[in-house]
């Protein structure tokens, strides 16, 4: 059988792997595809597995039997015997995974004869050994054939293999699962070994290895790591395990990482052993994580985890508080780092680690760092040579390193030979210091971190100071700085700061040494003798003469303000920073002194620029206006406050700050519902937040370009100063005379203090500080006393002159132009007052002419206010106005006031124009004065029968009571036929706010009245709070005019019942019955008007009626309207009857009934029609022959309008006829304001019950 199993294994360990099967796993977890790979050994006892070592790599998963055997003899003679021995060993020691493999030969089938057939073989090894398990026995058929038969039960017999393989792995590698949890579980338990359980999980991802499947090799070595680090951890909390003793001993190797091994034997049998140190084993355990991640094809995350690992270490070195050499953990991390390098550099091309420098960046910085420390550490960074002590430390660090590895003695630029030439010499070691710095520096700014790159370029500027070249250093140093500052870093701005002043002062950097100082002398970080320091190396070359012409040293040196002193808030007196020329203006300027010292300043100046554009002759009103509030951080009280954290602000950290965010919010609504539908917030100053920094001078950056010039205080220039002040530490307050002396605004530039040959300059201020000075031109304004001012009484108005720069002297007057319609009341006793000054008051002249009035104004100085009161009277004009044009004094053309209606009181108002001349202008002042009528007036015509009445209403829409007396009403044309017959009792009542009075009289008249009557009425009235009453009385007039007051036709309805009713009752038709009586003859005048026509000598005219109920109470039934010839003669009478429903029970309104004048298409009407009138013509739509008729016109009524007859859409093109309203009082409505009584109708109630 070795000889048949010989020649079968080749084929069966190629083809074994070729397919994949699907792995399926417990737990849970997602079935894989793998390809088994097995290796065939022949049986032996010893081989099997004893109790309690369940070792995956030699543990036997499928025990085969081969057989050839074709004889039934030999099969009972030696074959069973041999197969139950091999089973009884099996269940001996517990396998349960086997399988029967017969083979069978037609070879041995010719020679032998008497053999059995072919299945009797099989059939009794199924029988004696697989009762239950058919499927453990498998024939093969010639297998070294080519047959297909023979290739069909190879592939069957392979899969059969496969399957019960994979079945065994599976089962078993549960088993060691669950032993290997069994194990972690007893890790609280004394004796428990890490390292013991290390092997055993380490064993399981080698059988992953084997299956290929790195993710769950990693995943138990990433456990283990896990596990290792929680221990430490606790022993740092105080919960030591007792096997972590062995990894605190002293550290003796610190060779680095080996990562070109898969497996490091050496180190894998230390901690086999448990003699492995921490290093070792972490050493180890990432070694293997690298070489699967690279399986995986993850060779960035092996330099995170890498970075990650180094400073775990060096953090569990210290709370496991092993012993380790000084130097020592800085060898290893640095032989580390280019270890992990090197070996991601093997297995990447130069494209890729250009693309994914940032994850190596990491790495290159650290070892940047760790040979750095070493350099220190060996004596190799300073200017003198090293000393024996550091060399015999370099010797004792060295021999830690122990012998090269075999791996990299062929290699030139291994980390080992590079660490040993690093150490060995200063110059080699500043090369390759200086190599790894600038290659992690490039590498930050090829990733966009600036701030990484610069941190190292300051570690450079460090190095080059410790060799004492500060001139290479400055320039890492000065991009350090800006990049501390234009961040707000407040400690690295301070430290930084600090180096950089003694770099310049190596490099005898006078102004930036002398501004850096400042900058120190004035930071809060420092202590109070660091400050004290800076501060008197600024006053030591302040009070040092100016050095001989020849030298290279400024006769000035100009610093920053800001790192001097802070503003803090300026506060104008008068506060509103706006006087006129040559008045007293004083600035308060409160700053704090940043020093740590009292610092004697000889002069404190500000530069102004002076501006013609916002000052000069402008007025005082709108200058103050303007200056409130001024600025972002301007007040209305003059004060302005500085923002704190601004250039001008200070030094420290409130200059480093980035301007405060601006937010607003930001709603986007629907515009079809005003729904919310987005909303946000926006900055509106992000221009200033994402500004580039780096390229913007700055004054707090102590370089050459950012140092404002001296500036040259010249005695004549407009400036504030302030001599020989002492500015202490803290707050304090500085008091500025500002000039006055042109008109013009003065804007505040820059700020300079003077100590010794040092200027502290503010080259901007910001907000915006300004005063204004003004030269005013003299104003005459006149206001009234009251709200509204009324006309017909005396109001009191007043005069109001600024002067400004102009001097009113004895003599001066005001020449004011009388006018008719308004003349000026004055007494003896008026005065005015000058204010400002508080002079009193002086009596005035006035003197009045026909067409002048002449007022004497009193001496008032420039720039005072001088104030006096006067009444004025404006008449009325009579109703309806016609407007006369008259001249001025002055020459110029005036006209009448007009007189219009206020909208909100109903108040009608008359502009009066008042001309004055001033003494300062040869130009007259032409002033507007509104007054309002405080009577509203109209009049109405009444009637009843033949008898006419006037009525006139009088409305007070004025705010002030009235008494109103002799109301009085007159024709303008008297004539003796007509009497007016007053019917008011009282001659005098009052008429308060908003209300109204009504007067009445009677028209008697012996003759035809006119068609046209001119009437006038009037009234007196005076205010309710009027001394005088008598004398306070002043007219009113109303003039208006009336046509045709004669009644010409009378109109009566009567609403009949039903027969056999006496009341109307709802629902019921009713009987209308309407009466047009003809009242008089027309007369001449008349009959012109009035179209009619004579047939058969009988005059008749056309009128039009219709019958309306807007109120909805009766239902018109049948016509309700048409037009009627009427008998131009006396008494005559025309009936109309028709039928009308009552709606509703009770006391019913009559409808209304109208007569309209109805005029051919060809008449011209005696009113000529408005714009509804011409609108109204065109919906007629009756044809004459229908209306001479009286036909039935039911259905073409309307009740919407009066004149709405038909449609005229259709009758558009013919001329139509038109209808005419009657004026008032030419129809007299006898029914009108009738009732009738009715009743509801009769309903009897029915109610149905079923029952059932």
């Amino acid at each position: 059988m070795q000889c048949l199993f010989t020649s079968l294994y080749t084929s069966l360990a190629q083809q074994l792997p070729r397919e994949s099967m699907e792995w399926r796993r417990s737990y849970g977890r997602a079935p894989k595809m793998i390809h088994l790979e097995a290796n065939f050994v022949q049986f032996k006892e010893e081989l099997l597995p004893k109790d309690g070592n369940r070792a995956l790599l030699t543990f036997p998963f499928l025990h085969i039997y081969w057989t050839d055997c074709c004889d039934t003899e030999m099969y009972k003679a030696s074959v069973k015997d041999d197969m139950l021995r091999w089973q009884s060993t099996l269940r001996l020691h517990g396998s349960v995974d086997w399988l029967i493999v017969v083979v069978e030969s037609e070879a041995k089938k010719k020679n032998k004869t008497n053999i059995l057939p072919r299945t009797s073989i099989v059939d009794k090894i199924r029988n004696d050994f697989c009762n239950k398990q058919s499927d453990r026995c498998v024939v093969l058929s010639d297998p070294l054939k080519e047959s297909s038969r023979s290739q069909d039960s190879w592939s069957a017999f392979l899969t059969k293999l496969r399957t019960l393989l994979l079945m065994s792995f599976t089962k078993n590698l549960g088993r060691f699962e669950d032993d290997m949890r069994t194990l972690r579980e007893k890790r609280t338990e004394p004796g428990w070994s890490f390292c013991d359980y290390f092997m055993v999980q380490e064993e399981l991802a080698f059988v992953f290895e084997m299956l290929q499947q790195f993710e769950d090799a990693l995943v138990q070595y990433d456990e283990l790591d896990a596990l290792f680090t929680q221990y430490v951890l606790n022993f740092g909390a105080g919960d030591g395990a007792n096997w972590l003793g062995s990894f605190c001993a002293p550290v003796k190797r610190w060779s680095g990482l080996l990562l070109r091994r898969p497996i490091d034997m050496e180190k894998r049998e230390l901690i086999q052993r448990g003699e492995a140190s921490l290093l070792d084993l972490r050493s180890y355990l990432f070694s293997r994580q690298c070489t699967l991640l690279i399986f995986l094809q993850r060779p960035w995350e092996v330099t995170q985890r890498a970075l990650e690992l180094l400073h775990n270490c060096v953090q569990e070195l210290r709370l496991l508080e092993v012993y380790v050499v000084q130097g020592a953990l800085d060898c290893w991390v640095f032989l580390s780092c280019l270890e992990v390098l090197h070996r991601i550099e093997g297995c990447c091309d130069r494209a890729q680690l250009e693309a994914n420098c940032s994850h190596t960046v990491g790495l290159w910085t650290y070892a940047t760092e760790k040979l750095k420390s070493l350099g220190y550490l060996c004596g190799l960074v300073a200017e003198k040579v090293p000393t024996s002590e550091d060399l015999n430390r370099t010797v004792d660090l060295l021999a830690g390193l122990g012998e090269e590895r075999p791996e990299t003695v062929n290699s030139l630029q291994s980390p080992y030979k590079k660490l040993n030439e690093a150490l060995s010499s200063v110059e080699a070691f500043e090369k390759h210091y200086l190599e790894l710095s600038h290659a992690a520096m490039e590498m930050y700014r090829a990733i966009g971190r600036m701030r990484s790159a610069r941190l190292i370029g300051k570690s450079l500027a460090e190095f080059y100071m410790k060799k004492g070249d500060p001139e290479r250093a400055e320039g890492f140093l000065d991009d350090s700085l800006r990049s501390y500052v234009a961040e707000g870093w407040s400690l690295q701005v301070t430290h930084t700061r600090k180096q950089m002043a003694e770099c310049q002062k190596l490099l005898q950097q006078t102004e930036d040494y002398l501004q850096t100082s400042a900058l120190l002398a004035g930071d809060a970080n420092l202590t109070e003798e660091e400050r004290k320091h800076f501060c008197q190396e600024i006053l030591t070359f302040a009070s040092q003469p100016p050095a001989p012409s020849g030298e290279h040293t400024h006769t000035t040196v100009a610093l920053s303000m800001a790192a001097f002193a802070q503003l803090r808030q300026m506060q104008f007196s008068p506060p509103g920073a706006v006087v006129h020329v040559g008045a007293a203006l004083q600035l308060e300027l409160r700053v704090r002194c940043l020093m740590p010292v009292a610092m004697q300043v000889e002069q404190l100046a500000a530069t102004l620029h002076f501006s013609l554009e916002q000052g000069g002759a402008r007025g005082r009103a709108g200058s103050a206006q303007r200056r409130t509030g001024q600025g972002p951080q301007g007040q209305g009280d003059g004060v302005v406050l500085f923002p704190q954290g601004s250039p001008l602000a200070g030094a420290g950290m409130g200059a480093l700050l980035p301007p405060a965010l601006e937010l607003y919010e930001m709603q986007d609504r629907s515009p079809s519902d005003s729904s919310l539908t987005s909303t946000g917030v926006v900055c509106k100053n992000m221009h200033l937040l994402l500004r580039r920094h780096d390229s913007s001078a700055s004054l707090d950056t102590p370089t050459a370009g950012a140092l404002p010039a001296a500036v040259a205080v010249d005695d004549g220039a407009q400036m504030l100063r302030a001599r020989d002040i002492t500015l202490q530490p803290g707050d304090n307050s500085i008091l500025f005379t500002a000039p006055t002396g042109e008109p013009g605004s003065y804007t505040l530039r820059q700020l300079c203090g003077s100590v010794g040959r040092v200027q502290f300059v503010q080259s901007h201020i910001y907000p915006v500080v300004q005063y204004e000075v003004y030269s005013q031109e003299p104003q005459l304004t006149i206001e009234p006393l009251s709200d509204n001012l009324l006309a017909g009484i005396p109001q009191k108005v007043k005069f109001t002159i600024a002067t400004g720069h102009y001097s009113v002297k004895k003599g001066d007057a005001l020449q004011l132009s009388n006018t008719d319609s308004m003349p000026i009341l004055h007494s003896s006793c008026c005065s005015a007052t000058v204010l400002s000054k508080r002079m009193g008051e002086s009596a005035l002249s006035i003197q009045s002419s026909e067409k002048v009035t002449s007022i004497s104004l009193p001496p008032t100085p420039p720039y005072h206010t001088l104030e006096f009161q006067l009444e004025v009277l404006c008449h009325i004009p009579p109703t309806p106005f016609k407007p006369d044009i008259e001249r001025l004094t002055n020459g110029e053309v005036r006209h009448r006031p007009k007189s219009h209606s206020h909208a909100d009181s109903g108040m009608i108002n008359i502009d009066q124009k008042v001309s004055i001349d001033c003494p300062w202008s040869i130009y007259s002042t032409l002033i507007a004065l509104t007054f309002y009528v405080p009577f509203k007036a109209k009049h109405s015509i009444l009637s009843a029968g033949k008898r006419k009445y006037i009525q006139v209403c009088l409305q007070n829409v004025s705010d002030t009571n009235f008494h109103l007396a002799d109301p009085v009403l007159t024709e303008r044309q008297p004539t003796v036929s007509m009497e007016l017959l007053s019917l008011n009792v009282k001659k005098q009542q009052p008429v308060c706010s908003q209300q109204s009075v009504f007067c009445l009289w009677e028209m008697r008249w012996a003759k035809p009245l006119p068609l046209c009557l001119q009437c006038a009425f009037s009234a007196s009235f005076a205010p309710v709070s009027a001394s005088d009453t008598h004398t306070a009385f002043k007219p009113y007039r109303y003039e208006f005019q009336l046509d045709r007051v004669s009644t010409l036709y009378s109109l009566k309805a009567e609403i009949l019942p039903p027969s056999g009713d006496q009341h109307c009752r709802t629902g019921a038709l009713c009987g209308l019955e309407v009466s047009i009586t003809r009242q008089a003859e027309p007369s001449e005048t008349e009959g012109e008007e009035e179209e009619s026509t004579e047939i058969e000598g009988l005059r008749t005219t056309k009128l039009m009626y219709e019958v309306v109920d807007n109120s909805s109470n009766w239902a018109v039934c049948g016509k309700s309207s048409g037009v009627v010839s009427m008998p131009v003669a006396a008494s005559a009478t025309h009936r109309v009857q028709m039928e009308v429903m009552p709606l509703f029970a009770g006391h019913l309104p009559f409808p209304n009934i109208k007569v309209f004048k109805y005029l051919p298409h060809n008449a011209v009407p005696a009113i000529q029609p408005d714009t509804d009138s011409c609108l109204e013509n065109d919906t007629i739509s009756l044809l004459d022959k229908g209306l001479d008729d009286q036909g039935d016109t039911a259905s073409i009524r309307s009740r919407g309008s009066v004149h709405s007859v038909g449609s005229g859409e259709q009758q558009r093109g013919l001329p139509m006829p038109r209808l005419e309203p009657f004026s008032p009082g030419q129809v007299f409505y006898w029914s009108q304001g009738r009732q009738v009584l009715v009743l509801p109708v009769t309903d009897d109630h029915v109610m149905e019950v079923n029952v059932t």
